[in-house]
């Protein structure tokens, strides 16, 4: 009987999690790490292995003020975030970043 009730729970976890709205999870920089850190975790999320879309963030683009590294790499980290369906694991990039259900914009 406890087989049935785990794979019973297992799948409603799976289907509460395949329900949530689109882009109810952002991932945005860890406040408290290094400039050093979020760089180089800004710059691979920005390169071709990272496939974030960062053309907003450039000086000419939408999305380039505020001009700190945390929103940039913000912006980054939920570009590759949400190219993954807000997959576990997703949002990690080297520790830097963190999972929030708060809409960073507001």
């Amino acid at each position: 009987m406890r087989p049935l009730w785990v794979a019973a729970w297992a799948c409603a976890l799976v289907l509460a999690w395949c329900a949530r709205p689109a882009g109810a999870a952002w991932c945005i920089a860890r406040s408290g790490a290094s400039e050093k850190t979020l760089q180089r975790a800004l710059d691979y999320a920005c390169s071709p292995a990272g496939s974030a879309d960062c053309a907003p963030i450039m000086p000419s683009g939408l999305c380039y003020l505020p001009n700190t590294l945390a929103a940039h790499a913000s912006y980054a980290f939920n570009s590759v975030f949400q190219r993954a369906r807000e997959a576990p694991g997703a949002c990690d990039f080297a520790g830097t970043a963190t999972v929030t259900l708060t809409d960073p914009s507001q």
